[in-house]
């Protein structure tokens, strides 16, 4: 068991002594959550949205624009938030601040959301290159994605894809420069005998992670491929 599922287990014990507490106000948790109801209230649904790409827009549509220029590779997309406040604060301290409870909350308010469009037979998370796995000390792709395979009873694998090379960090990166930072960076290490399989990531910005996934796994004969996130980024502002 590595470092990070002993951290795990001790924060669970400490959760039968100590009563959790909002990990945004601070209020007493109640039934185990680390975001009280009202936080979780605030929460922005991804419910206005493109069909395609999933950017939240004023008014939903089938295919955004953008996608009509630049199909997509996957099938379908489920990406039931919007990346903003208060969920991108609760989003940095666990992919960056090393916290598992905002890790655990992050994955009770994406099963809260209900369930996929459609159900895939294997759940497989985006890979992390094994360097910068070494440095954060777990992959919150795959953390966010095992709640959800036990919801949902199907299996997970998280040997299908490898990252084959290191890639910059995707943050500062405009479209373009995000697709060719990851083009060519993942591989199949074992071809999954499931035919419909969904790849899992945290956040959505320009698809371009998912796609190239979603790319290596059609080339290597998955016949379907959908892509889940938990959250999905806003169009950048003009101005």
């Amino acid at each position: 068991m590595d470092a990070f599922h002993w951290k795990e287990r001790l924060a669970s014990a400490r959760g039968f002594i100590l009563p959790p507490r909002c990990l945004l106000c601070a209020a007493a948790g109640r039934g185990g959550h680390e975001l009280c109801a009202g936080c979780r209230s605030m929460l922005i649904r991804n419910l206005s949205s493109c069909g395609r790409c999933a950017v939240p827009l004023a008014e939903p549509t089938t295919v955004c624009g953008r996608c009509r220029q630049h199909p997509r590779p996957w099938a379908d997309v489920w990406v039931p938030f919007a990346y903003a406040w208060p969920l991108d604060t609760i989003e940095m301290r666990f992919k960056f601040g090393g916290s598992l409870a905002a890790g655990r909350a992050l994955s009770e308010c994406w099963m809260e959301a209900g369930p996929p469009p459609l159900m895939p037979e294997l759940i497989v998370p985006v890979p992390l290159h094994g360097r910068r796995l070494r440095a954060r000390g777990y992959n919150q792709a795959l953390e966010l994605a095992r709640p959800l395979a036990r919801r949902y009873r199907l299996p997970l694998a998280h040997d299908v894809l490898c990252r084959v090379r290191t890639t910059q960090a995707q943050t500062d990166l405009d479209a373009a420069a995000r697709a060719d930072n990851v083009r060519a960076a993942f591989a199949v290490s074992r071809v999954p005998r499931q035919k419909h399989v969904a790849v899992v990531d945290d956040v959505m910005t320009t698809g371009a992670t998912l796609a190239e996934c979603v790319g290596t796994l059609l080339a290597a004969g998955v016949e379907r491929v959908d892509v889940w996130a938990l959250a999905r980024t806003p169009l950048p502002t003009l101005g």
